[in-house]
């Protein structure tokens, strides 16, 4: 992992974990400075600080992890085509605590599936209102039998908007995997910040 990406990922832990500076440079064995300089990104840290930040904040900062992580990059944000919730969610708790970026973009990943399920199911329960609708229309005189242009109105719009919420998907989930390998900042378009 390389910094800035490292220094972030530090001071994140840190946090996560309750630490002041002061109390993991003791936990490591360095001084205050030396996280403050890391946590910015002024410095790499050594191998052997850097195996001690491993161990005080229970998180992997080996380079092995970092040779793969374009690959998990890759296959996280094309899981998003899928409309399937779980399989982001496996990938992410599976390799957050392996890669900075990992963890930041499968946020952002889970929060897009998370956003676009809820919408399939707003899309669902709003279809399931057709049959109901129909005999209602009936009632008030409209010609809602089989071939009549009302009636072929509602069967043709029936699966537009779930085909539309997949193409979405595919689309942003194709675009970002592409970003993410050029190291480009990726965005996904209508996503709700459900896991922060």
């Amino acid at each position: 992992m390389n910094q800035p990406d490292l220094g972030l990922k530090v001071s994140e832990l840190r946090l996560q974990k309750g630490f002041t500076q002061e109390q993991l440079a003791e936990r490591c064995e360095v001084s205050t400075r030396t996280i403050q300089r890391i946590e910015s990104g002024e410095v790499d840290p050594r191998a052997y600080t850097l195996q001690c930040l491993s161990t005080a904040l229970e998180f992997d900062f080996g380079e092995e992890n970092a040779t793969n992580e374009n690959l998990w990059l890759t296959i996280l944000h094309l899981s998003s085509i899928f409309c399937i919730l779980i399989i982001p969610l496996l990938l992410w708790s599976w390799k957050k605590n392996q890669s900075y970026k990992i963890d930041q973009q499968g946020r952002q990943v889970l929060n897009f599936q998370i956003t676009m399920t809820l919408t399939l199911f707003a899309a669902l329960f709003l279809l399931m209102l057709i049959p109901v609708t129909l005999p209602i229309l009936g009632e008030a005189g409209v010609n809602v039998t089989e071939g009549s242009p009302i009636f072929m109105m509602f069967v043709l719009c029936v699966p537009m908007p779930l085909i539309l919420i997949g193409i979405f998907c595919m689309i942003q989930g194709v675009v970002n995997a592409m970003r993410a390998l050029s190291d480009k900042p990726i965005h996904y378009v209508l996503s709700v910040p459900f896991v922060k």
